[in-house]
């Protein structure tokens, strides 16, 4: 994916499941026009989850996932369908293939049960029908064929009209009006990038951009300097979350001030929620266990801020030696139930529906989760000053 694509985090993703052998590969690779999945007649033959980024028409960019067969078997089978499974998490529209030469078993009504219970919407594809004779009762079903493309165009624009209406999303673009100034704090440290910026100031710098805003990029020791350089006030200070304290220092109180992490809590996940889970730090105690999971997965550095900072900034706001267990990517635990407290990134690299799941699954087992910027500002005494950007949040503080 090229440096001006659209990131993985805000494409659609479309998940393709079924059973081993059904023809889901070749459902993809039919409805992707590309090879992108291998095709076999052993069964199988997809041992992971394989993702794609891609532009399909007439939906847009979008994610492919081609999954393991739903119905493997043994202990490594065990395994496949359980990733499988893991990718319901990411999947924003569903594609169940089901051979066409048997209908829908009980591997792929379990499956549509799930996918009832978690809202994802979903497609019934009968695969193979040019050597069977399925037949789709609903609305939502259609007989396909990948050897003869029969059926493939209709199943496309049927994804394409799966897709939830789009709600107007903004990272900090609406709370701005056309020609505010904002100052963005980068720190360039060992943990920065070499030649280019993250992705969450990336995308908040065109959000501002395509709200006819202005924005000025400094470093959190430039940034005296470049409010004293400035004609106008600032409406917003947005800083990196390992300097906040720093930059609320040095920004005035007449000066809003947040972080890119307080701005995608609530861009993609709960930030009402992730304010409520941070009161939960002044509850541990020694021993007591506290995930910290990133979206990415990328190499430490020394001085990395999940590994190294967090910890060390909890352990001195508590005064308790807490035990700290680490995920990152897709490996996020599904029993959450022994951690007292769950800090999560921004989570830019996932997408919305991801974020949520992860969201979802520790409130549904009562563990409280924030995340990086709201438990670090929360630690420095600023929280309250850092909801500025929310107001009806602040009361909560």
């Amino acid at each position: 994916m090229s440096l001006n694509s659209t990131p993985s985090g805000e494409r659609i993703h479309i998940g393709f499941f079924g059973k081993r052998n059904a023809g889901k590969s070749s459902l993809v690779n039919a409805v992707t026009g590309q090879r992108l999945a291998i095709v076999s007649d052993v069964a199988g033959t997809t041992t992971d989850p394989v993702t794609k980024a891609m532009e399909l028409l007439p939906l847009g960019p979008v994610v492919i996932i081609d999954t393991p067969g739903i119905d493997d078997e043994g202990e490594l089978g065990k395994l496949r369908v359980e990733k499988s499974y893991q990718a319901l998490a990411k999947t924003d529209i569903a594609v169940v293939a089901a051979d066409g030469n048997f209908g829908l078993t009980q591997a792929e009504l379990e499956l549509i049960e799930r996918l009832k219970t978690k809202k994802i919407p979903y497609i019934i594809a009968y695969t193979k029908c040019d050597i069977s004779d399925p037949s789709a009762k609903n609305e939502n079903e259609i007989c396909v064929s990948a050897k003869t493309g029969e059926g493939i165009e209709r199943l496309k624009e049927m994804i394409a009209a799966a897709k939830s209406e789009e709600k107007e999303a903004h990272i900090i673009g609406d709370k701005l009006d056309p020609g505010d100034m904002v100052v963005l704090v980068v720190p360039i440290d060992k943990a920065a990038p070499k030649g280019r910026l993250i992705l969450p100031q990336q995308q908040t710098i065109r959000d501002i951009l395509d709200s006819h805003a202005m924005c000025v990029v400094t470093q959190d020791d430039k940034l005296t300097q470049t409010l004293e350089s400035l004609n106008v006030k600032p409406k917003f200070v947005i800083c990196d979350s390992q300097v906040f304290g720093k930059v609320s220092r040095d920004t005035p109180d007449d000066i809003d001030l947040t972080s890119f992490s307080i701005l995608f809590a609530n861009y993609k996940g709960n930030l009402r929620l992730a304010v409520e889970g941070v009161k939960a730090l002044d509850t541990l105690c020694n021993n007591d266990e506290v995930l910290i999971a990133e979206g990415c997965t990328h190499h430490r550095q020394c001085g990395d801020i999940g590994t190294v900072k967090l910890p060390a900034l909890i352990k001195r706001f508590t005064g308790k030696d807490p035990q700290f267990t680490w995920t990152s990517g897709t490996e996020f635990r599904d029993d959450l139930t022994k951690y007292k407290l769950v800090i999560h990134c921004g989570g830019c690299m996932l997408n919305e529906k991801e974020m949520q799941s992860r969201l979802q699954a520790a409130q549904a087992q009562g563990v409280p989760i924030t995340n990086y910027g709201i438990a670090i500002a929360y630690m420095n005494g600023i929280l309250k000053r850092s909801l500025s950007p929310f107001p009806q949040l602040m009361e909560m503080v």
